[in-house]
């Protein structure tokens, strides 16, 4: 009887170890539901027929099919991306979300698949000249405040228009609020339109989504005015935010983001959409 019992107890342990090793095995990926704005031309756009196309679609279908998933990309406002990511609604956000230390408090990312410089847009009428050529920051106040005392100089009471929420609002409400106003949009085309309204001078954005603004409106009045800022203030570059605890997920975007890159896929889409090279370095 005892040994009837044994065994009966060994074959129960044996069978909850099994489920214990089904329910926690790796999870393959095999599906991904990728969330964009789908109004940050040109690193992601929604067309008439409720497609998504731009640079990141373009590149996450190439990145798909290395991948051997099957994606799907639905649409999610700015502020409802990293909390609905962090809700299950989705898999994966994707809008040249720049990876920083605040964020990583909340998600994880991938390795980043560009690395965007920034600067600042206003009307050519204004006559507004900020400077040109390139600026590196580092993201220490001690360092960078010097850096740009003459930028500070030249925008002293001036207007300044931002996307709140950004790794952007933080540096020019650090290092021009005291000597600008600044006015926070939730979206990227409300301050470019205050622009060219008169509304704001300027405009501070990545240089990849004022390139495109630009591209697409042809005798628009507008002009980049200031230095490219680049350097480690933008952290490691944009990348994909992802969960944390998602490992196998993780594994199976940072081999898809190396095989663009080592092949030449990123600077290929980069000039196509950006006229820019926003390769990230290799590690």
């Amino acid at each position: 009887m005892n040994n009837k019992k044994t065994r009966f107890a060994a074959c129960s342990l044996m069978m909850m170890l099994a489920s214990f090793s089904l329910s926690t095995s790796a999870k393959e990926w095999n599906t991904i539901q990728i969330a964009t704005e789908g109004v940050y031309e040109p690193w992601n756009r929604t067309l008439p027929d409720g497609s998504f196309d731009g640079f990141e679609p373009e590149m996450a279908k190439l990145l798909c099919q290395r991948m051997k998933a099957d994606c799907k990309i639905v649409a999610q406002d700015w502020d409802g991306l990293i909390p609905g990511l962090k809700a299950g609604k989705f898999d994966v956000v994707m809008d040249a979300l720049a990876i920083s230390a605040e964020r990583r408090k909340v998600i994880d990312f991938s390795r980043p698949y560009t690395k965007a410089p920034a600067t600042f847009i206003a009307l050519q009428s204004s006559g507004i000249d900020l400077g040109r050529g390139t600026l590196h920051l580092r993201g220490n106040p001690e360092l960078d405040t010097p850096a740009v005392d003459d930028l500070r100089n030249r925008l002293k009471g001036k207007l300044i228009g931002i996307v709140s929420g950004t790794v952007y609002s933080k540096f020019i409400r650090d290092q021009f609020g005291q000597v600008a106003t600044i006015r926070e949009y939730k979206t990227p085309p409300e301050p470019l339109m205050d622009l060219k309204n008169g509304r704001v001078d300027v405009v501070f954005e990545d240089l990849g989504f004022l390139s495109g603004e630009l591209q697409r409106g042809g005798d628009s009045g507008l002009a980049l005015v200031g230095p490219a800022i680049n350097g480690p203030i933008w952290g490691e570059g944009e990348a994909f935010g992802i969960r944390p605890g998602e490992p196998e997920l993780k594994a199976k975007l940072d081999a898809a983001i190396d095989s663009l890159i080592a092949d030449g896929t990123i600077s290929e889409l980069s000039r196509k959409w950006f006229k820019h090279d926003f390769t990230p370095p290799t590690e």
